[in-house]
């Protein structure tokens, strides 16, 4: 059976931490329940091991570090014990010591007589604004561990929903390399093999041959200069993306392009729509939720709405319809917030616009995957083809000549 390691509290409040053979995760869960332990953490040994480990110099905390942070703060404080003992359990449990520094500041703030979302505020922004606030409104509202499991739910799913793009990206990615790979190696070293020969024998070489050999010179004699023209031009597009006027021009343009743009819209749809329905079902009134949630939309454009749209809720329009007016939103998340609006259950409507959202995000990835993929692989052939028969045509004229 597999070995896994685990962290759990015990009945009397200490630590507990060590390994457990066990068929699953699930069942070192359930034999530290029934040893009357209360879970913190069982993974499989040997997984415990992370790049951010590396990262000693790095203030605050990684997003895995603050959901692990979050859950095991949320569990401790479910299970009765007051904040400070949990927080101390866990300043005793973490490894890092860049985490452990981050914790045990937080632990010696609010035993010192402040709040937590204080001494989470005091943290070098380790936790967002929408983390802050929500954990100021579970401490108003006496439902901590609660607003703390649903703001584990969220990064969870956060993280979830950008690991899948990321995923999605790797395999198109790649394939580009490799078709690029593979005509930098034709066009350096393999054409240029047969220019002597072609020279020797004289003769004209047709049209499309010369066109393969001069692309490959300049890769041969040139490449510092297109290196440099590729970095110059990055550095340009940040420089540019920096000037907020020229980013509003390129985030409107993008999202007008038929796939990207759609893509973009359902992607920022799901993030904002998560981020207003959690802050609401947490207590935070919706004025407060709009300004949050405006500032996890990357898009420029999509912002600027959100923004106009919190001016106008704020003297008394409705959400759904002030969104709707630039018809940048997605129709059906727009009426699912209207239906919400109208139902008084905003916050438990935009979760499901959030979910909805999210799969159909994946479902617009795998589509474009579908259609990308076939279309890089005949580009590649039609490219090589291109060059495997600029030589044939030449070797052709060569025996021409010869004949």
């Amino acid at each position: 059976m597999p070995l896994f390691e685990y962290k759990a509290v015990s009945p009397t409040g200490e630590t507990v931490q060590g390994e457990m053979e066990a068929i699953s995760q699930e069942m070192v869960i359930a034999k530290l329940q029934e040893a009357g332990n209360i879970p913190l953490n069982a993974k499989l040994a040997g997984q415990g091991f992370s790049l951010s480990r590396l990262r000693m110099g790095r203030r605050g905390m990684s997003g895995r570090e603050v959901m692990e942070f979050t859950q095991q703060l949320s569990t401790l404080l479910a299970a009765g014990l007051p904040l400070d003992r949990s927080l101390g359990v866990l300043f005793d449990l973490t490894e890092s010591e860049r985490v452990k520094r981050t914790v045990g500041d937080i632990r010696d703030r609010v035993r010192g007589g402040g709040s937590l979302s204080d001494a989470l505020e005091a943290q070098h922004g380790a936790f967002g604004r929408l983390y802050i606030n929500m954990v100021r409104a579970g401490e108003l509202g006496g439902t901590l561990d609660a607003t703390l499991e649903r703001l584990s739910d969220y990064i969870e799913r956060s993280r979830e929903l950008r690991d899948a793009v990321i995923s999605a990206l790797i395999y198109p990615i790649l394939l580009i390399l490799l078709a690029a790979g593979s005509l930098i190696l034709l066009l350096v070293y393999v054409i240029p093999q047969f220019t002597p020969i072609f020279e020797e024998l004289g003769g004209d070489m047709p049209m499309i041959t010369r066109m393969v050999l001069a692309v490959g010179g300049v890769l041969q004699n040139f490449w510092w200069g297109l290196i440099g023209i590729t970095v110059l031009a990055v550095v340009l597009f940040r420089r540019m993306l920096a000037d907020p006027e020229k980013k509003m021009k390129w985030d409107t343009r993008v999202l007008g392009t038929r796939w990207i743009g759609d893509l973009i819209g359902k992607l920022e749809t799901a993030r904002l729509a998560r981020t207003l329905g959690t802050l609401l079902v947490n207590g935070v009134p919706l004025l407060s939720a709009m300004s949050i949630g405006g500032k996890v939309v990357g898009n420029s454009q999509l912002r600027t709405e959100v923004e106009e749209a919190a001016r106008e809720v704020k003297t008394g329009g409705g959400l759904a319809r002030n969104l709707a007016k630039a018809g940048n939103f997605p129709r059906l998340a727009l009426q699912m917030i209207s239906v919400g609006e109208e139902t008084g259950q905003l916050d438990s409507m935009l979760l499901k616009v959030a979910d909805t959202y999210d799969r159909e995000v994946r479902n617009t990835i795998d589509r474009l995957l579908s259609v990308f993929t076939p279309v890089v692989t005949l580009l590649l052939a039609v490219m090589i083809g291109t060059i495997v028969l600029s030589v044939l045509l030449a070797i052709l004229s060569v025996n021409d000549l010869v004949g």
